[in-house]
């Protein structure tokens, strides 16, 4: 009787072609393609793999070796305490932004109802995973691609199921004229993760990174473009006292800071990321001495 190879066997064979494809992960990566493919684990199951569960798996280790993200390949990712829908044509939510939503629910958390903004939404990661932790938190979700769009109203649909409180909104725009459509002083959050990488990081980005869309990437020369944007023109919908958060690339944070200070913004603050990089930026819009919001 002829049988398959082992999940012990599939999993050393498949370690060993992604290490040779240069995935920077090949251990990880193949556990999780076979976990994906048959719910099974080598260490408790040594059952042979079925002609279906090998062709899919085939399937899934080719696209990886090809360096297709894991997270493209899977669908869904998970996020704080959440799962995120994701694809082709959004940008992949990644760990260190969990910081960030942990640093902008922070300014909130004491609020009955804030109103909070997410700029350049993509998945709908920031807002979200604000809601997630601010359950009474009204969001509003700003994004323009429209293949990001549908992830980012899937994401939100999902949401508003699983959990209570206000509906969070999808909405198609720019984040570039967006903010002469808002009133002044209303929103009491603003959260971003915007495009941030110079010309020549876009130059020299990993395999997996290329698969993503450029332009939820891509800031101009120096990686500035949408900070400068963000600082001088979304002062004015915030209420006084409100928040701006931002996530910033690990050699922005001395820039974006000046940016905002340059803007009149306050109480100017940061926060690295689990691998000790400079992940968050914040600040706040303030009273001057003539008691007029700046």
């Amino acid at each position: 009787m002829v049988t398959g190879p082992s999940p012990r066997q599939t999993l050393a064979a498949l370690t060993e072609r992604l290490a040779r494809a240069g995935c920077p992960d090949p251990a990880f990566d193949a556990a999780w393609l076979l976990r994906f493919v048959t719910g099974r684990d080598p260490r408790l199951d040594d059952a042979p793999l079925s002609k279906s569960e090998a062709a899919r798996l085939e399937e899934m280790a080719e696209r990886r070796a090809a360096r297709v993200p894991l997270q493209y390949l899977a669908g869904r990712w998970p996020f704080l305490n959440m799962e995120l829908a994701v694809g082709p044509g959004v940008l992949i939510p990644r760990a260190d932004t969990e910081v960030v939503c942990e640093a902008a629910a922070a300014q909130v958390r004491g609020l009955a109802a804030p109103r909070v903004l997410d700029l350049c939404a993509g998945t709908g990661a920031l807002g979200l995973g604000v809601r997630s932790l601010v359950p009474a938190a009204r969001v509003t979700l700003l994004e323009k691609s429209p293949e990001a769009f549908e992830y980012l109203r899937r994401n939100c649909a999902e949401q508003t199921a699983a959990r209570p409180g206000p509906a969070p909104v999808p909405v198609r725009g720019d984040v570039f004229t967006w903010q002469d459509t808002l009133p002044d002083d209303q929103l009491d959050l603003i959260v971003s993760n915007p495009p941030y990488l110079t010309g020549a990081e876009m130059d020299a980005l990993q395999p997996e990174v290329t698969f993503e869309p450029a332009m939820a990437l891509a800031a101009g020369t120096d990686g500035l473009d949408f900070y400068r944007h963000i600082a001088a023109a979304y002062r004015r919908p915030l209420r006084g006292g409100g928040w701006l958060v931002l996530e910033i690339g690990w050699r922005q944070d001395e820039a974006v800071r000046a940016l905002l200070a340059a803007h009149g913004w306050t109480e100017i603050g940061g926060q690295q990321d689990y691998g000790g990089n400079a992940r968050v930026v914040w600040a706040k819009k303030t009273q001057n001495r003539n008691n007029l919001w700046l």
